[in-house]
């Protein structure tokens, strides 16, 4: 029985190595590309844009590399085992077939492929409809710092949902004006415009303190309107502009940006 030489391990062992290696990459790179989609999504937000696409693709690819990667290492370390073992029985080890890392190349080739169609097209996707988006906030917060969010629900659906999430968070609800409603006891007719004046002690004296110029635009406001085709809007003053009309710091920004997740939280 021909006993195997020590530099025959150490191969085996550099090549196992070696699609270990590769192996961590493909995990690595699945969930960089994984948390890509969530990204887009968080900039949108800070952009104070509305996500057209879900990137939910991004998630599959990254997972299929990550599953992929899974595979390679316990592949190889079966294969490694297996080679040992006949290295110590005397065995003569057959070369062995370049099918595994040639499917390897082409998988990764393909997946290479489908994401560069896919960051292709969802950019062509986003700018096609940039106009209608821009109208909707992007225009909207550089002129004047208001944004409006349409809501899929009507005024009094809104303002209830605004009502019941404002309760649950523990926020005080200070004033809920319903212009529209006054008007109509003038013997005005006005489409549906209700206004609701909230916010926190513990969130605003901070604030105040810090600028107190700021306490004009304090508490928070929320404005739910009707425009004349019957579609509802959500406005607030967006809290970037907030920031640099009182030079707020920007530490402090996260105690007026609750107003942009309510504002979403009741448009939904």
């Amino acid at each position: 029985m021909q006993t195997a030489d020590l530099r025959d391990f150490l191969a085996a062992e550099r090549t196992v190595l070696a699609w270990i290696r590769t192996g961590l990459a493909l995990m690595g790179f699945g969930f960089v590309v994984a948390r890509f989609g969530l990204f887009l999504q968080e900039f949108e937000v800070v952009e104070h844009t509305h996500p057209l696409q879900p990137y939910g693709l991004s998630l599959w690819f990254g997972t299929t590399l990550i599953a992929a990667g899974v595979i390679v290492n316990v592949f190889a370390g079966w294969h490694h085992v297996r080679l040992v073992r006949e290295l110590n029985h005397g065995e003569a080890v057959r070369s062995r077939s370049p099918v595994r890392p040639v499917v390897i190349a082409l998988f990764l080739a393909l997946v290479g492929l489908a994401m560069a169609i896919y960051l292709v097209v969802v950019p062509n996707s986003t700018r096609s409809h940039s106009g209608s988006r821009k109208e909707i906030s992007v225009t909207s917060t550089v002129d004047k710092g208001i944004i409006n969010v349409p809501s899929h629900h009507s005024v009094d659906q809104s303002v209830e949902k605004l009502k019941a999430i404002l309760q649950a968070k523990g926020v005080a609800l200070f004033a809920l004006v319903d212009h529209s409603g006054e008007a109509e006891k003038a013997g005005l007719q006005m489409r549906p415009t209700k206004l609701l004046i909230f916010g926190s002690p513990r969130a605003g004296t901070p604030l105040m303190l810090a600028a107190p110029s700021i306490a004009i635009d304090l508490p928070l406001k929320i404005l739910v309107w009707e425009d004349t085709q019957g579609k509802v809007w959500v406005t607030y003053n967006s809290p970037a502009y907030l920031q640099q009309r009182h030079s707020l710091p920007p530490e402090l920004l996260q105690n007026i940006a609750i107003v942009e997740t309510l504002a979403t939280q009741i448009a939904d």
